[in-house]
Formats: structure tokens, C-alpha cells, sequence
């Protein structure tokens, strides 16, 4: 059974930094390709980072050079790291991952989500 439980999330204000966790269980982080997404009431499900099994990654236009996408093989973790925050970058964060195939931010591919962790930028 695979679990992918998000940690890492809270309050901060603009131009600060969080990183957000993802621990997996019963998956293997090294093996297939991981996402964080984030969603908000207003613009839905939103892809913004990947990392395949060789460890490229990807960003959404609207975080490249702000936020990255890691991965320890050893503790079997994804990581966020999200610096200059803004306002705009507020949502409940989840990772995914997926078995096999394109590592894209299509969410409909991905197998397995964690249960999110809020994030809120405050101006």
C-alpha cells in the first residue's frame, strides 16, 4: 500500500521560504516519476514541479527560479523547497507520484497523492 504523507506547510509573508516534505511509503522515490502540485479555489489543480527516476526536473513557468524539486533516495523523500514567496503561491500542496510513463503535470497520470499541506503568504 502505498502512502505519501506531505509535511512542512504553514504561515509566512512574502519573500519568505518554506520547504515542504513528502514521505513515501510502500513506493520507492528513486524508481518513477514524482510531482508537487497545488490547488486553489480559484485556479483548480495546478502542476508546478516534477523529478523523474533520473532525477530531471520541470517547473511551472509561474515558480521557475523560485522553487525546487529534490529528492532523498536514502531517507525515500520528495522535497519542495519554495523561496520568495508570494501572495499568489497560497494553496494546500500535495505530491504525487507515479508508476512508469511521462513525467509531466498532467494529474490525471499519477497513481498515488498525499492528503496536502497548507501553505498561506501573507503581504
Amino acid at each position: 500500500q502505498v502512502q505519501l504523507v506531505e509535511s512542512g506547510g504553514g504561515s509566512v509573508q512574502t519573500g519568505g521560504s518554506l520547504r515542504l516534505s513528502c514521505a513515501a511509503s510502500g513506493y520507492t522515490v528513486s524508481s518513477g516519476c514524482m510531482a508537487w502540485f497545488r490547488r486553489t479555489p480559484g485556479k483548480g489543480r495546478e502542476g508546478i514541479a516534477t523529478i523523474d527516476n533520473r532525477a530531471s526536473t520541470d517547473y511551472a513557468d509561474s515558480v521557475k527560479g523560485r522553487f525546487t524539486i529534490s529528492k532523498d533516495n536514502a531517507k525515500n523523500t520528495l522535497y519542495l523547497q519554495m523561496n520568495s514567496l508570494k501572495p499568489e503561491d497560497t494553496a494546500m500542496y500535495y505530491c504525487a507520484a507515479r508508476s512508469g510513463g511521462i513525467c509531466d503535470f498532467m494529474f490525471y497520470r499519477y497513481n498515488y497523492w498525499g492528503q496536502g499541506t497548507q501553505v498561506t503568504v501573507s503581504s
